[in-house]
């Protein structure tokens, strides 16, 4: 991880030369005299693509076991990019397996999976095995990861006016230069005496912190023909570690191929609205689902995953669904990032949110960071978020209908995790404890359980739920006995 202190010391040491060099009349290379040099150096200006491989550990960002903690650890067993500077596009194409049991990210922890992930222009795409699969989120992060890379950061200060904060004179010593790439991040490049990019700090938006930090770290350079390129990165964001890799290979100028697929261009948000019981809706049509419910003369809305452009139509679905009732409350399940990309709308047109009380001092601490990058619709209102924290268990009630949150107990997913319990209806909404595949008649006894479906009917037969269906907030509406099937045990419907 990033010395913080030594970040600080070394910013002050540059600052310092840069004041000493104007105070003895010395003159100062521009930032452009300056990116020039360190371009021809690491022989950016010959470079168009570029491909290079690594393996090392990873971190799986927003997937905290518990809130404000560290990212849970992975094993990157290989991880090829491919990146086009021209048409700013990248791909990555990684091996993983969980290092550790508790966080998100996946199960089993020994299990390796594969991924490929994509971003052109202003397009972000996963490949799936039923083909490729639009990813708006993504968008700012794998930009910002694109044009750090340290020939990226080059030629996106040179394109974007970076300015001189310090060193650099005549040609000589170590420089940082500052630049803004509009509406996606804002970066200081520290460039050492030898010409080359050693760290970069950078700031960009996220759909749950508002803004996030990144520190980026280039170590022991090595020639690859026409360009100099780091045998080591590490990289933390949000104060915390998220890679750190050893570079087994470089291409330079390679055939990249990268263009964006017709199915991803032309993707639009889809909201299905599916009626599991009267009042209450399944909202679904993508790789997370939502929850209305009608109350007397208000909607609560259960999850708001994802972004903005998740959020805003899934919200106007459940308005109509309700014939105008105001959404009066969002109950967030915990606050994984890809559950709680939508928070900051609901925040936005004043919903009060409902979580574990586990979450809401960091909520509160994240929501209160300055977001003017690409200020989201929760920055532009101005507003202050209102959480409510559920403890033991929490009850809406308006006298027709019962809308009841318990805490998961003993959960390797997230300790501050919530299921949301329909008594009348007899209808559990639970997140990643299960998640259904096909339909299935009998169990399958050749491999263990999955822990989280053991660990969801440890906590349905704690709190002695009567369970008719899940409304899972991944996978399609099952009946319980379906989860009873998964692991085995009789189901008690």
């Amino acid at each position: 991880m990033v010395d913080m202190k030594t970040v600080q010391r070394w910013k002050l040491i540059v600052v310092m030369v840069g004041a000493m060099l104007v105070a003895t009349g010395t003159e100062a290379s521009s930032a452009t005299d300056v990116l020039k040099r360190v371009s021809e150096a690491m022989g950016a200006n010959a470079l168009n693509t570029l491909r290079y491989s690594d393996a090392g550990t990873g971190y799986t960002f927003g997937q905290s076991y518990t809130p404000g903690t560290a990212w849970p650890k992975i094993t990157i067993h290989a991880q090829t990019r491919t990146i086009d500077y021209g048409t700013g596009s990248m791909r990555d194409e990684i091996t993983l397996s969980r290092a550790e049991p508790r966080g998100g990210g996946g199960y089993p922890p020994v299990a390796q999976q594969k991924n490929e992930q994509f971003v052109s222009g202003t397009f972000a795409w996963n490949q799936t095995a039923g083909g490729p699969v639009a990813g708006p989120r993504f968008v700012n992060d794998r930009i910002h990861q694109l044009w750090i890379t340290p020939h990226g950061a080059i030629k996106a200060a040179l394109r974007n006016k970076a300015t001189l904060v310090g060193g650099g004179a005549n040609g000589r010593g170590p420089a940082m230069v500052a630049f803004t790439e509009p509406g996606r991040f804002v970066a200081s490049v520290f460039i050492n005496a030898d010409n080359l990019v050693e760290r970069i700090e950078s700031r960009f938006p996220d759909p749950v912190m508002g803004e996030t930090n990144a520190v980026t770290r280039y170590l022991d350079y090595k020639r690859h023909g026409p360009i100099m390129f780091p045998s080591r990165v590490e990289q933390s964001a949000g104060g915390f570690p998220v890679v750190e890799v050893t570079v087994s290979d470089v291409q330079p100028n390679v055939t990249a191929g990268l263009s964006v697929p017709d199915a991803v261009r032309n993707a639009v948000e889809n909201v299905a609205v599916e009626r599991v019981a009267d009042g209450v809706w399944f909202l679904g049509g993508g790789s997370h689902n939502s929850i209305a419910i009608e109350m007397s003369d208000y909607m609560i809305v259960v999850e708001s995953p994802l972004n903005d452009g998740r959020a805003v139509p899934m919200f106007e679905q459940a308005l109509k669904l309700g014939s105008g009732k105001p959404i009066r409350y969002l109950i967030n399940s915990h606050q994984h990032f890809d559950h709680s990309g939508g928070v900051r709308m609901a925040a936005a047109l004043g919903m009060t949110i409902v979580t574990h009380a586990g979450n809401v001092g960091w909520y509160e601490k994240t929501f209160a960071v300055a977001n003017s990058i690409a200020p989201d619709a929760f920055a532009r209102t101005g507003r202050k978020a209102r959480f409510v924290g559920v403890d033991d268990k929490l009850v809406i009630n308006d006298g027709a209908r019962s809308v009841e949150m318990y805490p998961f107990v003993g959960s390797a997913h997230n300790d501050a995790f919530l299921m949301v319990y329909l008594p009348r209806e007899q209808l559990l909404v639970e997140a990643d404890a299960f998640t259904p595949g096909p339909a299935i008649s009998s169990p399958n006894t050749s491999a263990p359980p999955n822990p989280s479906h053991v660990n969801l009917i440890d906590n349905i037969e704690r709190l002695k739920l009567a369970v008719d269906k899940i409304l899972p907030l991944h996978g399609r509406v099952v009946g319980v006995d379906q989860l009873y099937m998964a692991v085995g045990k009789p189901s008690p419907r």
